[in-house]
């Protein structure tokens, strides 16, 4: 790292960052009076009670937010550091066939706005898991809620080992020791302010996140040879692609993987992801929530092009000395702090500045995690599982014990990530798993009126065996040095001193079992279609539901003009007339 270390103004700038982080979410969810709602949500809707209105305020924001806070809060919600540091590696490594990862973007955000989002708003749901209870039974409710809250802990260390990475980098300082930090500061202001602290504190941490990497990429591009520069290294490193259409699903990065399995995994956390939804339904009608999504979609898709294009600015960089064969760095995921100490490290402030936005999108996706698996807590297992019905002053308790247990479980996990390579693909790998399996279940429900509970129950075991078999057996194979992912090549002749290219040992990847040798993107798209097919089929042969019996508001409205007008008349979750739900 060029033996840099921090300066006195780039700690200023991220302990101030912290500060202020850390204040806005104890002032907006501790301090701040309570305004009454000049507005009540529609009397024609049901309230999810958590157990007192207070519970409802700290958990759902009593379903009166703003659209353009809770959109920001979105995007701080998925743009973890993992992505800010990942995705220009992968850019680098890779090529530029990732960037088709916006178009999927966009195609979910659609999909999801009119086929999804409409469900859960005419619901009023406070936990995504609670209409799973509704369409079939409360043991689908509590199994998928076990699997997100397995999915959201085994997430959280990665949320706080990139931010504690890169500043251990810049700074010397004991990368548990900063991760201590981390989780310190973000227990706090969760644990005292609830959502609302969550949603303002992100607003002002995705600013921060969107302005460092504004400026490093501006800044990038003044100290290099320029822009039309930067997209000639580019090509005549075999960086530019974006029509990749080798058919193969063992190629890391085609049009398809890309498309289908970026859909896939991007639709999967919006409409089964319980941080997501709680957003969603934080807000008063299905307009606003529609709105919110368009923002969300909008935000998120230039946050990732602006990360794929550090990529190129990395490339162009380190196209003549690649940092990692120089010995420069020992871990790919370094490579952007190390480009930022080194292009404009120079800089007052400018290296505080990209940590602080590191910071900010660590502490905006754990601060989200901590707050949802609370709620799935109380309302998915302890009122769902245990059938329990806790006092106020209980519920209080449990939230808050659970979010000191997350922060303590986050702290544990990171001594196991110290040795990853590629923490984008990994992280995603491992997310797919339970990611496919939930939203395969919620498709079955939303889409399918004949799903039943035996059906449904077969396909989401089926699809998390399948989907952790491919993905679990992937990276035993990788880290036993059976499976290498193909790199593109990379130069060391401008290097300084005596530097060649490591050479590892030749491995057969034919040998591997040809499951295992599966690009990430595809594991996702895997567990949905497993879910979805299995379950369909085994509730055709296990006595579907006479679907005159359905109330209609749990079928998307896509399906509605499938359904007998038997599904619109009295029966219907929020007792609406048939009329309107015609209409």
């Amino acid at each position: 790292m060029d033996n840099y270390k921090f300066g006195t103004v780039d700690y200023v700038v991220l302990v101030g960052m912290t500060i202020l982080s850390t204040g806005m979410g104890i002032y907006f969810g501790g301090f701040k009076k309570k305004q009454k709602n000049k507005k009540s949500v529609s009397e024609d809707t049901r309230r999810t009670n958590f157990g007192s209105e207070k519970i409802d305020e700290y958990l759902m924001g009593s379903r009166n937010m703003k659209v353009i806070p809770v959109s920001i809060s979105l995007i701080g919600s998925f743009v973890s550091g993992v992505t800010i540091i990942g995705t220009p590696s992968e850019i680098y490594h890779y090529g530029t066939q990732y960037y088709l990862i916006i178009l999927a973007i966009i195609l979910q955000g659609i999909a999801f706005s009119y086929v999804y989002l409409p469900v859960y708003s005419a619901l009023q749901i406070g936990s995504a898991y609670e209409y799973l209870g509704l369409r079939f039974s409360s043991s689908i409710r509590t199994t998928a809620s076990f699997i997100y809250v397995f999915s959201m802990l085994t997430y959280l260390p990665f949320i706080v080992y990139v931010p504690a990475l890169s500043l251990s980098q810049v700074s010397g300082i004991n990368t548990h020791l900063i991760g201590l930090v981390i989780i310190l500061a973000c227990v706090a202001y969760t644990f005292m302010g609830g959502l609302k602290a969550v949603v303002h504190t992100d607003v002002w941490q995705v600013a921060v996140m969107f302005l460092s990497l504004v400026a490093v990429a501006v800044l990038g591009i003044y100290y290099s040879n320029g822009l039309v520069a930067v997209f000639d290294d580019a090509e005549q490193g075999g960086r530019l692609m974006l029509a990749n259409t080798n058919p193969s699903p063992y190629v890391r990065h085609t049009v398809w993987s890309v498309l289908i399995g970026g859909f896939s995994f991007w639709t999967s956390v919006n409409a089964g992801g319980q941080h997501m939804v709680q957003r969603y339904m934080s807000l008063p009608s299905l307009k606003k929530s529609r709105q919110a999504s368009f923002l969300f979609t909008i935000g998120v898709s230039i946050f990732i092009a602006l990360c794929c294009f550090m990529g190129l600015l990395l490339f162009s960089k380190y196209k003549d000395c690649d940092p990692w064969s120089a010995g420069m760095i020992s871990n790919d995921d370094q490579l952007l702090p190390l480009f930022v100490v080194q292009s404009v490290g120079h800089i007052y402030g400018m290296p505080g500045l990209f940590i602080a936005g590191i910071f900010g999108a660590g502490l905006s996706s754990l601060s989200s995690c901590f707050n949802t698996v609370s709620l799935v807590f109380l309302e998915d297992i302890v009122r769902g599982f245990f059938k329990m019905q806790p006092s106020e002053r209980q519920s209080t308790i449990l939230i808050k014990t659970c979010i000191i247990f997350q922060g303590i479980f986050a702290f544990l996990l990171l001594f196991l990530l110290q040795h990853l390579r590629g923490i984008l693909s990994v992280c995603n790998s491992i997310s797919s798993i339970t990611a496919g399996t939930s939203f395969g279940i919620f498709t079955l429900g939303m889409l399918f009126p004949w799903a039943n509970t035996i059906g449904t129950a077969v396909g989401g075991l089926s699809s998390v065996l399948l989907a952790g078999w491919i993905s679990f057996g992937s990276q035993i194979s990788a880290a036993s040095g059976q499976l290498k992912s193909e790199m593109l090549p990379v130069s060391v002749k401008e290097c300084v001193g005596n530097v060649t290219l490591p050479e590892g040992p030749w491995v057969d990847q034919n040998q591997v079992f040809p499951l295992y040798r599966l690009s990430y993107h595809w594991v996702s798209p895997i567990g949905v279609v497993t879910a979805v097919v299995v379950g369909a089929l085994v509730s055709l042969l296990t006595k579907p539901p006479d679907i005159k019996t359905l109330h209609a508001e749990l079928i998307s409205p896509v399906i509605h003009r499938f359904l007998p007008r038997e599904c619109f008349r009295g029966r219907n979750v929020n007792e609406r007339t048939e009329e309107s739900l015609i209409q």
